[in-house]
């Protein structure tokens, strides 16, 4: 969910440097003053004659660019960008040289980029400048050490850093803290009107600090799940803040991840969005935010309907804020010209995309949540997670899902298929049970970007790539616990109570995913099997069973797979070695003890989602089976029996194949049983002559007892491979 803070963008404008003349300090204070008034021509005037007497300060061309800046509306951040590079060239100093600097005279010159960097989304630059500003924090002026701070605690939030948030705001609080002695000494030496105007002041800016500080505490402890300590900095935020629009939305945000679904919606129905500033003044657009954080929480509530029709709502508020900023064309132009540059941030397109795709998945209609996450990948191309939902969107597409398999139900419609003649030359012609999909596009590429199983391929195999080995993912995870000191008393405990020093590395623990939450390393464990499961599915649908052979057994050789998973790599396994005519070893994969488990919850950290927009939303803790996965180990175990049968079928050995259907017609309830399994009961009997019997399975629909008369089976006839529909009946989930 998505919370309303203001960004802190402040440009500093102060021409005055120790060695100047009193009349370049005049005409330096005269600049400045016209500059506040918003008389930006006047101000220019004045720095051009202060320019003639001190050519080599470049800080008076730094400061003429920002002041044109303003003049056009703050609408040309690339031409301001490509300015402030190239003054920097001209010092001859880099932001990695900044270690080497024993002045700070430059710190304005990085902190005008870093703010830039932050405006044009390239978090990580600015990030790289902040730290090193953060180096000589102690001679800077109190003020500009809490932009500083500030503005590095507003990039480790949108970057999922809340440890390091939390260590800047411990030193903001110290700098407050410093700040209000000297106000108290200050007041001391002068008792004049002046010195308690200049109290107020400092007095309201410390108290709007604070107040900023406690949103950016709460920020910090919802990406933590941190609930006690999130609840106390509420009771703060909400005595500082009152009813405003931000608290309301970060408490809402408090409740949604506590599950507490319908008072968040009452606390987001209660803040008044009418009065918050435009997206033009804070950079962003809090309607676009009320209806994205309402469609979360029905997505949480299972109300997907109701949630796809709040982002969509979102989706057309987003476009009217673009529209209504000059950015008509629904994405950021490569100059970023036009467009305030705190409005460039407002344009939460993408996240807004994503969160559609991901509830048009779970309603069932893969074909639009594909065109949804297609646009999404364009931005956030480096997300494994997001290639996998776009590879579940091609294979919900292509599954061809039948009328038992949607209902869970067998059906007679899905044995019959026809029955032709009457009287003795009445016949009943049996369906085709095979639902391997081998066709290919003619003429075209897989890698063009269809909801095809070619195209499902390519982007397993770009997920696969993006997570990391588990030897570079291991030693990642050792550098950060080394790095990381344990403080405060969570809930959620572990790895999230972590709290790191500035300095740290705990952000090697995480694997990015934006515009998601980061990945944990039991995330991506989950995500490395899910990602192999789905892979052998669809190299089984394609005919490479070699590659589906391979993905099986890479999966069951994870050493965290959960059950369910492991009973499909099983199946998986078993139907590409059947296929590769390694029937003895295909057997061993169906042995029904193999399965010891088929839950199909994950751990609790794989739902950590962050709270800002753009996050797959958390799913509640009730989430229901499909019925066409076997819902017990019991089921399970009979379908891998079934499966059993058509394997010794397959070797003739026609009594082992008896044994095991009627073994697992015994486990199930009758209803339950899936069709393929009739019709290899319908084979046996043909096998045995039993066509009266046979015929009667067919009628009833369900598995009878064998008659004692059994006749030799005909060697002519060939068993039909219903191994592979029921493995992709029941793994398509």
């Amino acid at each position: 969910m998505a919370e309303n803070t203001e960004q802190n963008e402040s440009k500093q404008d102060n021409s005055s440097s120790p060695g100047m003349t009193d009349q370049e300090k005049e005409m330096a204070a005269c600049a400045y003053e016209a500059f506040l008034a918003g008389k930006y021509d006047e101000s220019l005037k004045h720095l051009e004659a202060l320019q003639e007497l001190n050519k080599d300060d470049y800080k008076i061309g730094m400061n003429k660019a920002i002041v044109e800046f303003y003049k056009t509306g703050q609408t040309t951040a690339g031409t301001l960008k490509q300015t402030l590079l190239a003054m920097k060239n001209q010092v001859h100093t880099t932001a990695e040289d900044v270690d080497g600097l024993d002045d700070v005279e430059n710190n304005l010159l990085y902190y005008n980029q870093a703010i830039i960097h932050y405006h044009m989304r390239q978090y990580s630059e600015a990030i790289s400048i902040g730290e090193k500003l953060y180096q000589f924090l102690e001679p800077f002026e109190e003020k500009f050490a809490q932009a500083v701070c500030f503005l590095l605690v507003d990039l480790y939030l949108l970057t999922f850093q809340p440890e390091k948030s939390l260590h800047l705001l411990a030193v903001l609080d110290k700098l407050s803290v410093q700040g209000s002695n000297k106000n108290g000494k200050a007041e001391n030496n002068s008792s004049n009107k002046d010195g308690a105007n200049q109290k107020a002041e400092l007095t309201a800016i410390i108290e709007a600090a604070k107040s900023k500080m406690h949103q950016y505490k709460v920020r910090a402890y919802i990406q933590m799940k941190s609930s006690k300590a999130c609840k106390r900095e509420i009771k703060s935020v909400m005595n500082t803040a009152g009813n405003s629009a931000p608290s309301l939305f970060l408490k809402s945000n408090f409740e949604y991840l506590r599950g507490n679904h319908r008072k968040a919606v009452k606390l987001l129905n209660s803040s008044n969005i009418a009065e918050h500033p435009g997206p033009i003044k804070t950079g962003e657009c809090v309607r676009c935010m009320f209806w994205n954080n309402l469609g979360c929480i029905h997505f949480a509530m299972g109300k997907h309907n109701l949630g796809i029709f709040y982002f969509k709502k979102a989706l057309q508020e987003n476009d009217h804020t673009c529209a209504q900023l000059g950015d008509g064309s629904n994405g950021q132009a490569k100059k970023f010209t036009g467009i305030p540059m705190c409005a460039l941030l407002a344009n939460k397109r993408y996240e807004l995309l994503y969160n559609c795709g991901i509830q048009l998945l779970h309603i069932g209609r893969p074909l639009a949540a594909f065109e949804c996450l297609m646009e999404a990948v364009q931005v956030y191309h480096s997300n494994p997670r997001l290639w996998l939902r776009l590879a579940e969107c091609c294979i919900s597409a292509n599954k061809g899902g039948s009328e038992q398999e949607s209902k869970g139900l067998p059906c007679k419609k899905g044995i019959v298929q026809s029955i032709t003649g009457q009287g003795y030359h009445r016949k009943i012609v049996l369906a085709s049970q095979s639902t391997q999909s081998t066709t290919h596009s003619e003429g075209q590429s897989a890698a063009i970007p269809v909801a095809s199983m070619e195209f499902a391929a390519i982007c397993l195999r770009n997920a696969l790539l993006l997570l990391p080995e588990h030897q570079q993912q291991d030693t990642k995870m050792e550098n950060g616990s080394k790095s990381c000191s344990q403080s405060g008393s969570t809930e959620s405990g572990s790895e999230n109570s972590d709290a790191c020093s500035g300095k740290g590395q705990e952000a090697d623990k995480f694997l990015s995913a934006a515009p998601s939450s980061p990945l944990r390393k039991q995330e991506v464990e989950n995500l490395r099997c899910s990602i192999l499961a789905c892979s052998a599915y669809v190299a089984l649908a394609l005919g490479d069973n070699l590659m589906a052979l391979n993905h099986a057994e890479k999966l069951l050789h994870q050493s965290k797979v959960s059950g369910s998973l492991k009973f499909l790599g099983h199946l998986y396994a078993a139907e590409a070695l059947i296929s590769l005519d390694r029937i003895s070893d295909a057997i061993a994969h169906l042995n029904p003890e193999n399965v010891t488990d088929v839950s199909m919850g994950v751990l609790t950290s794989e739902q950590d989602q962050g709270p800002d927009k753009g996050d797959e939303p958390v799913e509640s803790s009730g989430k229901q089976t499909p019925l066409c996965y076997p819902s017990s180990v019991t089921s399970a175990r009979a379908m891998l029996l079934f499966n059993l049968g058509s394997a010794y079928c397959l070797r003739s050995e026609y009594d082992k194949a008896r044994k095991c259907l009627h073994q697992a017609a015994s486990m199930m309830n009758t209803k339950e049983i899936p069709p393929e399994a009739i019709l290899l009961g319908v084979y046996l009997e043909l096998q045995n002559g039993n066509t009266q019997l046979a015929l009667q399975i067919i009628k009833r629909n369900q598995l009878l007892p064998t008659s004692v008369q059994r006749l030799s089976p005909d060697p002519r006839k060939k068993p039909p491979q219903f191994h592979t529909v029921a493995a992709q009946t029941h793994s398509s989930v």
